[in-house]
């Protein structure tokens, strides 16, 4: 808040400073730093031309060239750990235990956690490919509506967290979750509901929000 919501960290910052935000029930400000365009921040660099993570938030600016040449990476993953952290939790996709055999579904949704006038990202598509076969999540929130389509490959179980306000708003394929192929109900914590699955694609919606 003190940096007008901008990045403070550097190198050895950037990979815990995602997962801790998250940690502590802050996604909303991860979301905001994600989509800030002006410096320092990935937007910025955006705005400059960029296509690759560089080493400096400004190792190329319009107004003022290069940077310089001794500290000056154009394809550098430090600043990308981000990265991760849009896999793990913008997408909701994380090993439960080694190998991905069991995995944990629980996607941080922008505009039901607060972000600024309720803009900003509203919808995400990714896929992991595992040695068990691929995990797909592709959510979007359209005004109270979140639709949640997810794949989770063969011979694999998944635990979800669906957010919703009570499990009898959710349906799974157009079907109350009670009467879902593959999927039992097991509670409800902290605003979602925890749905064990099987293998298959599943199309969840909820209209509660």
């Amino acid at each position: 808040e003190a940096k007008d919501y901008h990045l403070s960290v550097g190198f050895l910052g950037i990979p815990i400073l995602f997962p801790t935000l998250t940690d502590i029930g802050r996604s909303d400000l991860a979301y905001r730093l994600i989509q800030n365009t002006t410096y320092p921040s990935w937007g910025y660099s955006i705005e400059q031309g960029a296509t690759t993570i560089w080493e400096r938030w400004n190792s190329y600016n319009k107004d003022t060239g290069f940077g310089d040449v001794k500290m000056n990476s154009f394809n550098h993953y430090a600043l990308g750990a981000c990265g991760e952290w849009m896999f793990r939790s913008m997408l909701g996709i994380e090993s439960d235990g080694a190998g991905f055999k069991k995995i944990i579904m629980k996607p941080e949704l922008p505009a039901l956690s607060g972000v600024e006038g309720g803009e900003g990202i509203t919808w995400a598509k990714g896929h992991h490919d595992t040695i068990h076969g691929r995990i797909a999540s592709e959510w979007k929130v359209d005004g109270d509506t979140f639709r949640w389509a997810i794949t989770i490959p063969a011979n694999t179980t998944a635990t979800v967290y669906m957010p919703a306000s009570d499990v009898a708003s959710i349906t799974e394929g157009g079907q109350a979750i009670e009467e879902a192929n593959g999927v039992t109900f097991l509670r409800m914590e902290n605003g979602r509901a925890v749905l064990s699955v099987g293998s298959g694609r599943y199309e969840f919606v909820d209209s509660g929000h």
